[in-house]
């Protein structure tokens, strides 16, 4: 298939499509809610799950990556393939999630994906082919840079979707005439223009505050949120930790754009840099920063840290953790900032779980985090540091976690000591409450989403062996039984990078890489 023209910054174009398919696509998100959905709570959640659009990093502000595939069973998943006829054809690297839109009263939806190029593509779900693109500017190339391991840096973290305004927000490092740049653009999705009053310079945004931004040491590799109306976007630094750079978030206002708040650590570094970014719960933000650099009091690194969406500083213990040892943690760089802290629910009671490069699982009260040493429990779950998304879920009173390992523990069932899939059992809040479900041999790096039929029965555990065999691989989410090892020769998906991130919308499992977004289905 012949390779779309690449766009020059400025330009959106839509592809071959109609005004009025343009129009179908643009009607506002509509939810719908009555008295018979509420009756069948299950049922609705199954149809929203399946039906609805995936606005975010693993679906949900709780990035608990979970998906309804009413087809999709144990029995027949190991009948997935490689959609031959999907196009797929983008230019550019992509670390980002793709997101799905498929508003009511649309003939089909769309899969957005951003590349590390500056360019944004909406691609009809069910062809692949291009419907608009968007050039955002010129990418960063690694010589503009004090360090780093992306070349060229564009767009890395994954956007959002606000279902009631049509539009797609995002972060891309942009070089222009004046030096580099931190842009947050807000796009239509009807078409892909730029919004009225977007982009938003974020250094000058944030120095009206009071404060510095250093665009060519801060990276935004986390992926943003929307809360309260609006818009938060993580900020950590590049690899080699180059710079006086800081674990920020930065708030920034829809109906006016600007930057409108902005909380930083205290101490330099402590980034906030994981794929999953910003979790919200309840009506707080949840960020998991790095290690600073020569902390001698604890100044917000290596930490869970709760934000009111007024990014407010507290020092109450309710709304920090950090180990103990987090000094030592920061002198080994065993940070917990290489994956974000995630909400489960056992037994009723409203919870935390943090996975650390140390190899630990932490367990948080979420209305009380502790403060420092204040886990619930801390237990050994790797071998090896932990650098992944989680995916969770619940069954009965226990909360379930699935996670990349990169050397599972000799004592997890079905296991050993090389790489792999490692699910942990949550069914108490002191200790021992931490088990090792099971675990299952596995090269690659991608992030783990779950499947079920119908909000509940023939959980799946999907993830990519991004970088090694580059195939999708399925797993029973009950025994961890492989139920799709990859498929043949022509479902391999080169180009993934380290954390893709999967999607099921559509009736399909959709993975984006280097130049090319995948779509696998079952036969029809």
């Amino acid at each position: 298939m012949e390779k779309p023209p690449s766009p020059q910054p400025g330009d959106s174009t839509v592809a071959g499509r109609s005004p009025a398919f343009i129009a179908r696509i643009a009607v506002p998100l509509v939810v719908l809610v009555s008295f018979a959905v509420l009756i069948f709570m299950r049922a609705a959640s199954a149809w929203s799950l399946g039906g609805g659009s995936v606005l975010g990093y693993h679906r949900s502000a709780d990035r608990a990556g979970q998906y309804v595939m009413r087809d999709l069973t144990w029995e027949s998943a190991g009948q997935l393939r490689r959609d031959s006829g999907f196009d797929g054809t983008i230019e550019g690297h992509v670390y980002a999630q793709p997101l799905y839109w498929h508003p009511p009263g649309a003939n089909v939806g769309l899969v957005v994906v951003a590349t590390e190029s500056n360019i944004v593509y909406a691609l009809d779900a069910t062809t692949g082919r291009v419907v608009w693109q968007r050039a955002l500017g010129q990418p960063a190339r690694r010589g503009d840079l004090p360090c780093g391991d992306i070349d060229p840096l564009g767009v890395t973290g994954t956007p959002v979707i606000d279902p009631t305004k049509g539009a797609l927000y995002l972060d891309a490092m942009v070089k222009d005439g004046k030096g580099l740049k931190h842009l947050v653009f807000g796009l239509a999705l009807r078409d892909g223009s730029v919004l009225k009053g977007w982009p938003v310079d974020v250094a000058a945004g944030v120095k009206a505050l009071g404060t510095a931004f250093d665009a060519t040491v801060q990276n935004q590799r986390g992926a943003l949120v929307l809360a309260g109306g609006r818009l938060f976007v993580p900020y950590g630094g590049h690899t080699g930790d180059c710079g006086a750079y800081r674990g920020r978030v930065v708030a920034l206002a829809l109906d006016a754009p600007a930057v409108s708040g902005e909380w930083h650590t205290r101490g330099t570094r402590g980034g906030i840099w994981a794929p999953a970014g910003i979790v919200a719960a309840e009506d707080h933000l949840f960020v998991t920063t790095g290690n600073t650099s020569g902390a001698k009091s604890w100044a917000d690194g290596e930490a869970v840290i709760r934000l009111s969406p007024e990014l407010t500083r507290s020092s109450d213990r309710s709304d920090f953790f950090a180990p103990s040892d987090w000094q030592q943690l920061d002198s080994d760089d065993s940070d917990l900032g290489a994956t974000s802290a995630v909400p489960i629910t056992v037994h009723g009671r409203r919870l935390m779980l943090a996975l650390g490069k140390d190899g630990k699982a932490y367990l948080l009260d979420r209305d009380k985090l502790g403060g420092i040493g204040g886990a619930l429990e801390a237990s050994a779950v790797s071998g090896a540091p932990i650098l992944t998304a989680p995916a969770t879920w619940a069954d009965g009173d226990a909360a379930f976690v699935a996670f990349r390992s990169a050397a599972q523990l000799e004592s997890c069932p079905g296991g050993g000591r090389g790489a792999g899939v490692t699910v942990l059992r949550i069914d108490g809040v002191g200790k021992g409450g931490i088990k090792s479900a099971w675990c299952r041999p596995m090269e690659g790096g991608g992030n783990p989403i779950t499947t079920t039929s119908d909000g509940h029965s023939n959980r799946i555990v999907w993830i990519a062996g991004a970088e090694r065999d580059d195939r999708l691989h399925g797993f029973r989410a009950d025994n961890g039984e492989p139920v799709f090892s990859g498929g043949g020769d022509e479902d391999r998906m080169p180009g993934l990078r380290r954390f893709s991130t999967i999607v099921a919308a559509n009736g399909r499992l959709y993975l984006a890489g280097d130049g090319k977004v995948y779509a696998f289905s079952l036969p029809r």
